[in-house]
């Protein structure tokens, strides 16, 4: 018989017994040092010399100011599995951590500080303020970093990076210099969402968008026939109007085109102008065109060669000369609705409407589209290389499905706005001269000296900088012995929602500046974790969850298991505190087991018997064990975590835990050869079971496979491989005395009788191959050997033998004689329904083959159901 395992312990003493481990499994007593152990012993240093496959993955780095949440926790326990089981497998494998800067975010953190002491970053000035945020950095940024400890993250502690560190902040610098140079980027005025309070251009990312109530205002521009009605939520802009639009074919205004009508409120004619943008089905189908403050009016402004007004100013005040001047937009919003209405120029109000509304992620302060002079990226050469990649096959997504939405970003992306109006972040690399000059400066280089020449003051968007993350945190531009071992990585696993926003990014860098190169090979895509009712977590809504507290109460496995039990490719991920207690006595069943098996002297030492010295039940089991090594390797291969977990908490607790070790305390008892035999093989089951749970619930894992194996520890332990045995009778044997202690089970349960409680019967088992079995299945169903005066009342029939017990006084024999009608009249009802469709022609020739045998399925176990009951009616006492 081939041993099913290729790792045999490297210690030469014996596994422990059962008094090194406590009665229970207490996480809060195992955790903490072991993670220590790891760190400090190099389990998860990678060499960059070594000789062994690379397998790399880059952690997408949290924000400096963050904490461990579940949507943390949920990625970086899949992170995990995947890299521990890589390194089991014998590659090096590195999981690379770090930190991004967080520009706003980090900023708004310090200046909140600032203001509860009454200063603001201009008090302080430019340079004193970014040494304050740093002193902010190092005293309370990266409290997430303990946390992913606590979580048993195993990254390499050694490259741990920051997207401001010195490597990092050259590399920045180097490629924006090459974009430069290469034409790619260019400094122009563009609409932006602009932060009236944080005085900066955002995102798209960095605003959240939420339908408010508003109001829909129609007003008319102009008199008599040339006139015109346009509707805005925004009647403020009216000021910065500079032309209306109607559609080309619009016949109701084509009159008017041309032609230049009045602007209410102001002494200014406007043209009116026919553009392919506007939906004449909507509205009016006019609409006001403010280029200076709206996305898609200064399109049509380009396109119309209009003027762009600019009426606001960076706070969000008005700067027009009139009864309007200083007022903050909302308030000058009402006073303008005001005004019209005075004149009679509102011709209808709708209040409210319900519109989305853009907000500052960070502050939440309504966001202004906003005319702005800002440096851009040039993405559409580099789009269409982030797209090929994805199109020709050199980069997976995963799942597949996804790929459109990756296509929907890449295909359709506009030009990137990357400045930032911050002091916190890469400041942008060009120096202007006194006559004019602008210069952009390399990493190497001087940048001009000299009276009148001073830096661009703004700084680079956060994404520039993470967009670098798989080749910047491995040494680029240098070519570094790290960047030749690990890149491309081979994972990148991040949620589904930030695709456009760091995947695409890193696509389009890690292209560009690594020759064509991928940055990574595969993008596994997972969903975002919601409650058990699947909706959204947030503190608002009172439904967030700190994932500490949960490992406080239940332990990091039983967290981790619970999230990777539901990670489903690109699915979102519903959890509850209830799902996670499950997966805490799951941790204590694979505790408990493993104490029995000590204590019973189970053995990883020597060869495997031969197949023909074994019981049943030890072939059966090891079968079923080489078959689920091979089935988890194909679902890891394929990121279906969710289904990894499933099979192996089945496995483990179904097949090893209840039935062969359940089975195997009768041949243990029994002693002698078949004893030991028992002893090697619940050796065997259980170290492979428990390397193969090793990636998922890492600590459990380790404290019980040291202390069954003796060897150093399961993070280095080989990955278990697939020996090939398979024994087919073995497994349809098992499968019979499972079919008769199920059925026996659930007739004693329906009868009330409790699991302890031993009844007398007679097993017919004569020449019956469960005839070897008679003793574990009289201790699996507490069934006692017939005495004198043993009489029958009931008889189960089934696996081709018969179960006689003798209840008497343990039933009511009426009751039972009720359920078991009742269920006869069900399973006849199921019969004479399945049959009826079976006999309808016109069913058979237009349902499809699977359903015709789902239905051929459910008649015969019908059939079956009704040959059981009644002869377990036919059994029960007369009277």
């Amino acid at each position: 018989m081939t041993d099913t395992t290729n790792q045999r312990p490297t210690s030469s003493q014996p596994g422990a017994d059962a008094a090194t481990l406590p009665t229970t499994y207490a996480p809060a007593e195992v955790e903490g040092e072991l993670y220590e152990r790891w760190v400090e012993r190099g389990y998860f240093t990678a060499d960059a010399k070594s000789e062994k496959p690379a397998y790399t993955i880059v952690i997408p780095p949290p924000n400096v100011t963050g904490a461990l949440h579940l949507g943390h926790a949920f990625q970086h326990t899949l992170m995990d599995a995947l890299t521990r089981r890589k390194r089991m497998l014998g590659f090096e494998a590195l999981w690379l951590p770090g930190m991004d800067h967080a520009g706003i975010a980090t900023q708004n953190k310090v200046e909140q500080q600032l203001a509860e002491a009454g200063l603001s970053r201009h008090d302080l000035g430019r340079a004193a303020f970014v040494d304050k945020v740093w002193e902010w950095k190092e005293n309370y940024g990266g409290r997430i970093l303990g946390q992913m400890r606590r979580l048993g993250d195993g990254v390499d502690w050694s490259r741990e990076r920051f997207t401001m560190d010195e490597g990092l902040s050259q590399a920045v610098q180097t490629i924006f210099k090459k974009l430069f140079d290469d034409g790619l980027i260019y400094r122009a005025e563009r609409i932006i969402n602009w932060c009236p309070r944080c005085l900066t251009a955002l995102s798209d990312a960095e605003v959240d968008h939420e339908d408010l109530p508003g109001e829909l205002v129609s007003i008319r521009y102009g008199d008599g026939e040339d006139s015109i009605v346009v509707a805005t939520t925004r009647a403020e802009t009216l000021l910065g109007d500079t032309a209306v639009a109607v559609h080309p074919s619009d016949e109701r205004y084509a009159h008017l085109v041309g032609r230049t009508i009045k602007l209410p409120l102001t002494d200014r004619e406007i043209p009116v102008v026919a553009d392919e943008h506007v939906d004449p089905e909507f509205g009016t189908g006019a609409v006001k065109v403010t280029p200076a403050h709206d996305p898609n009016d200064f399109a049509i402004g380009q396109r119309h060669d209009l003027p762009n007004l600019t009426v606001m100013d960076e706070r969000g005040a008005i700067t027009v000369h009139g009864p309007f001047l200083g007022l903050d937009r909302l308030d000058a919003r009402a006073a303008v609705v005001g005004a019209l209405r005075e004149q009679g120029r509102i011709v209808a109000e709708k209040r409210p409407y319900e519109h989305a509304v853009g907000h500052c992620s960070r502050c939440r302060t309504v966001v202004e589209p906003r005319l702005s002079l800002q440096w851009w990226v040039k993405v559409e050469p580099l789009a269409k290389a982030a797209g090929d990649a994805v199109r020709d096959g050199r980069v997976e997504i995963h799942p597949k499905e996804l790929e459109r939405r990756y296509f929907d970003w890449v295909d359709n992306m506009h030009d990137w706005c990357i400045s930032r109006q911050l002091w916190w972040g890469h400041q942008i690399p060009v120096w202007y001269g006194p006559d004019g000059e602008v210069v952009c400066v390399g990493p190497d280089e001087q940048p001009p000296a000299g009276e009148g020449w001073h830096q661009d003051p703004d700084v680079l968007d956060t994404w520039f900088s993470s967009g670098l993350w798989p080749f910047s945190t491995l040494g680029w531009p240098e070519k570094t012995p790290e960047l030749e071992k690990f890149y491309p990585t081979d994972v990148l696993l991040t949620g589904h929602d930030i695709i456009f926003f760091w995947v695409a990014r890193m696509m389009m860098f890690g292209l560009y500046a690594m020759d064509g190169e991928i940055p990574f090979k595969t993008v596994a895509l997972t969903g975002l974790v919601r409650d058990q009712f699947g909706k959204k977590m947030s503190k608002s809504t009172g439904n967030a969850v700190d994932p500490l507290d949960w490992m406080d109460a239940y332990g990091a496995d039983a967290v981790r298991f619970t999230l990777a039990r539901g990670a489903n490719p690109g699915a979102d991920v519903p959890i509850g505190e209830d799902w996670v207690k499950g997966s805490r006595n799951f941790c204590n069943k694979i505790w408990n087991a493993t104490r029995f098996a000590l204590m019973n002297g189970a053995t990883v030492r020597g060869p495997l018997p031969a197949p023909e010295e074994l019981t049943a039940a030890d072939r059966w089991i090891l079968s079923r064990l080489n078959s689920t090594v091979t089935e988890v390797d194909a679902l890891y291969e394929d990121f279906e975590f969710a289904k990894v977990s499933d099979t192996l908490f089945h496995f483990a607790w179904d097949e090893v835990f209840d039935w062969y070790v359940e089975l195997s305390k009768t041949t243990l008892n029994k002693g002698g050869a078949q004893a030991d035999h028992a002893r090697r093989i619940l050796g065997e089951v259980l170290d492979v079971t428990l390397r193969l749970l090793h990636p998922i619930v890492p600590f459990v894992t380790d404290a019980l496979w040291t202390a069954l194996t003796g060897a150093e520890s399961v993070v280095v332990a080989e990955w278990p491989k697939d020996s090939g045995y398979r024994d087919a009778d073995a497994e349809s044997e098992i499968a019979l005395l499972q079919q008769v202690v199920t059925e026996v089970r659930r007739f004693r349960n329906d009868q009330g009788l409790r699991d302890t409680q031993k009844v007398p019967a007679r097993l017919e088992l004569a020449g019956h191959r469960l005839g070897v079995h008679e003793a574990a299945i009289r201790s699996l169903l507490r069934l006692t050997v017939p005495e004198e005066g043993f009489h029958a009342t009931a008889s189960l029939p089934v696996a081709g033998t018969a179960v006689e017990l003798d209840l008497s006084g343990t039933i009511d024999v009426p009751a039972e004689r009720k359920r078991l009608q009742k269920d006869l009249a069900a399973a006849e009802k199921e019969k004479a329904q399945s049959q009826g469709k079976l006999g309808n022609e016109a069913f058979l020739a237009k349902a499809p083959d699977e359903v015709v045998a789902k239905i051929r399925t459910r008649l015969s176990a019908a059939e079956a159901d009704i040959e059981r009951i009644t002869a377990q009616l036919a059994a029960l006492p007369q009277g």
